[in-house]
């Protein structure tokens, strides 16, 4: 099981155990001929109605409808064991169910998403372009759930899981009390527009283009997460350039302000070629801002996935007859970078 989410946090469950559009031209494929038909399963509603009478009978049904999805739920997530043990599921889940975290919570996700329809449609489009680029790629099934803040987009055997109660909003009242487990610069991204996504970004990493075994420098690493973000632009329609890469709208203009200094300063710092993770991670995972940049912490984090996306889209524009999939198992990141002519914009 790969379970490999954004990040992962825990809260309760301590029983005893306005934007930028895109900028750039996307010259998308018509797929409205693929027939794909994406329906999200409900299982947060179901867990949040049952009684706790109920338990045996539904955790026999639950292991047979969701298969991997509710052994991952029960042994990951939940950490309570293998749902096989029915005598410990009901012991345990049962407290569970009893908890007021647990009943708010799931109170606030039902609320806030009182059926999925806009997100299946979010999704149908975005499975018909990855049918047009990947036309042997099963579908997985889209299943909801509420895991107490543990996991937000896992991605298991046939299913990828939309943890709900990570997208109630930026204001939510269950997130201040998380901070020194989920910080607020996180959390301002546990939105409703979020979901389709991280839903995508998470098929892209784990499914259909997990990182290369041989991505160990800077570059390599630029380019990999710049075409992450290049397949998002092609499998998303009309979702912002902040919302793919997880920036404010101040983020972003500071980025594109300054694109050309920092990719000088990534030269002059002979960083391109360092192949010290611990050295150069900071310009690729979540982070307020980057230290090393810019005054009073306003530069933005991530700048070596930017930078790296302006690569990649440099590239494409030069290349148009290379497609999304062509791009995708070109593993020469040096080539990619010569053949953009990128210069820091």
């Amino acid at each position: 099981m790969k379970l490999k989410p954004l990040q992962k946090y825990f809260f309760f469950f301590t029983v005893a155990i306005a934007s930028c559009r895109e900028t750039t031209t996307i010259n998308r494929p018509k797929v409205n001929h693929i027939a794909v038909d994406v329906k999200i399963e409900r299982f947060d509603k179901e867990l949040a109605a049952i009684k706790p009478e109920e338990l045996l009978y539904y955790n026999n049904l639950w292991q047979q409808k969701y298969g991997a999805f509710y052994n991952d739920y029960m042994n990951q997530m939940l950490q309570i064991g293998d749902p096989k043990d029915s005598i410990r599921v009901y012991e345990y889940l049962r407290q569970i169910l009893l908890q007021k975290d647990f009943i708010d919570l799931n109170n606030a996700v039902i609320k806030a998403y009182p059926n999925m329809e806009r997100y299946e449609k979010e999704l149908a489009t975005a499975m018909k372009y990855v049918k047009h680029y990947f036309p042997n790629y099963t579908i997985p099934r889209f299943i909801t759930y509420v895991s107490g803040f543990a996991y937000q987009t896992p991605i298991g055997e046939d299913y990828i899981g939309i943890g709900l109660d990570m997208f109630l909003g930026a204001d939510s009242e269950f997130y201040p009390a998380l901070v020194q487990s989920i910080p607020l610069y996180i959390s301002r991204r546990f939105t409703s527009e979020n979901i389709t996504p991280r839903v995508v970004e998470a098929l892209l990493r784990e499914d259909l283009y997990p990182l290369p075994d041989l991505t160990q420098n800077t570059l390599q690493h630029m380019v990999y997460n710049g075409k992450i973000l290049y397949a998002m632009d092609m499998l998303l329609e009309d979702v912002p350039d902040e919302i793919k890469i997880g920036y404010t709208t101040e983020q972003l203009a500071w980025a594109k302000r300054y694109e050309a200094d920092v990719w000088t300063w990534f030269l002059q710092e002979n960083l391109l070629y360092h192949t010290d993770y611990l050295r150069i991670q900071k310009y690729f995972t979540e982070a307020p801002f980057t230290p090393e940049l810019g005054e009073n912490n306003e530069s933005a984090p991530k700048l070596g996935t930017y930078i790296g996306w302006k690569i990649v889209r440099k590239y494409m524009d030069k290349h148009p007859e290379v497609t999304l999939k062509e791009l995708l198992a070109d593993t020469d990141a040096q080539s990619i970078l010569e053949k953009s002519k990128y210069k820091g914009k």
